[in-house]
């Protein structure tokens, strides 16, 4: 097995705020080439016709710029055959695109690895998504056989290999004016597991912690980060609040927010063996950053998609039933779940009309099983169920 060549070329899916300016300002500055591949005609063009854009960082300490530049554009949508060959001869492929996308860029990603030489080393394939194990979720779509012929899969990892990865930055709306320029938090996360690559080498991107254990990282992330940002939005959104920061100056909402992270950090310390000092250093700065002034997102923005982010492994319903198994507190990730579930018929948000459309047409036992993914002999199922009954009761009265 030969060596890649000098020319280093990462091909990134999802040409949005996280994958222009987390993903592919890490890989810029790392010396590679990127290839974004997205679906939206207008976002590609603009790509390929400006040679350069901004990344703004905000802090604390002030504001820092970074010019990005050596990037392509490809509308996977209608240069499918373009695509497969940039994959076939990268050297990385990455995807921001949200967990509910990874089974529709798996088909053109297993042409591309299929394609692959094997006097290349394999291609590495990072998902940065919000969600657990999201690359391993990315796999199981490369290698289903509608997408890869099983008869190659015996020797695939030749091919290709997967890393799962944590990604951790605030990326707020982005003033419509911006362009392709993206402002976000100057504090930032990417771990990656080290263990798939280990025997043919880890590729060589600046900013990412290679571990060998990488569940500890994505928990704490998911159950501060994305649970304590999320828990402002849904009760900010239920007391009429306009953005996560003006959520936080509420004292009650302040306290909830505070009350959930006391529970995940309880599963968190314990689970993981992780000092409650040093996980309650890290929530006081995650309430900082999910605060800044700077970086004001919308509830709206912030609390979308809720029938994701009420899933089995998600930031309420995964360390809670962990929790109640246990008979330890989860009432905050509880108080935060109701408030998930009266996100409903929100403007521009179409899971949060799905939602509403559930709630009304089932009973509240199969609104937990279908939502949440609980089983009647968890011990968190009746407590879900009665937040249910709750919220339905409540949206009878109001109609």
């Amino acid at each position: 097995m030969t060596a890649q060549s000098s020319h280093k070329k990462a091909v990134h899916f999802g040409a949005g705020n996280i994958g222009r300016g987390f993903v592919a300002c890490f890989l810029h500055n790392s010396g590679y080439e990127v290839v974004f591949a997205d679906v939206t005609d207008a976002l590609v063009d603009k790509l390929n016709s400006q040679p350069s854009y901004k990344v703004i960082e905000v802090g604390a300490e002030g504001t820092t710029e970074s010019i990005i530049t050596n990037y392509r554009a490809i509308n996977s949508k209608t240069h499918e055959e373009e695509l497969v060959q940039e994959i076939a001869t990268a050297d990385v492929v990455t995807c921001s695109v949200g967990p509910n996308i990874l089974k529709f860029i798996a088909p053109v990603i297993a042409k591309g690895i299929d394609r692959r030489s094997e006097e290349l080393k394999p291609l590495a394939v990072i998902a940065c998504e919000n969600a657990i194990n999201a690359t391993d979720t990315l796999a199981e779509f490369i290698k289903d056989p509608r997408n890869t012929p099983e008869h190659r899969l015996a020797d695939h990892d030749k091919r290709a290999r997967y890393a799962n990865s944590a990604i951790d930055r605030i990326v707020p709306a982005q003033d419509p004016q911006a362009g392709l320029d993206v402002t976000l938090e100057k504090f930032y996360e990417w771990v990656v597991e080290r263990t798939p690559l280990e025997d043919v080498g880890v590729p060589d991107i600046k900013g990412i912690n290679w571990v060998d254990n990488l569940e500890p990282f994505i928990e704490r992330k998911l159950y501060t980060v994305n649970t304590g940002h999320a828990t402002a939005a849904y009760h900010g959104y239920n007391r009429k609040k306009a953005t996560v920061y003006d959520a936080l100056q509420d004292k009650t909402i302040r306290a909830e927010v505070e009350k959930a992270l006391r529970n995940t950090a309880r599963l968190i310390t314990d689970k993981h063996e992780i000092d409650e000092d040093e996980q309650n250093a890290y929530i006081k700065k995650i309430m900082t950053r999910i605060g800044n002034p700077h970086l004001e997102d919308a509830v709206e923005r912030v609390g979308r998609a809720p029938l994701r982010k009420l899933s089995r492994k998600e930031r309420f319903i995964g360390p809670a039933a962990e929790l109640a198994e246990k008979d330890e507190d989860c009432s905050g990730l509880l108080d935060a779940a109701e408030m998930a579930f009266r996100f409903q018929n929100v403007e521009e948000d179409q899971e949060s009309k799905e939602l509403a459309d559930i709630m009304a047409a089932h009973p509240a036992e199969e609104v937990v099983s279908k939502v949440c993914g609980l089983q009647q002999n968890e011990k968190l199922y009746p407590m879900v169920v009665d937040i249910v009954k709750r919220v339905q009761a409540d949206n009878e009265l109001s109609d």
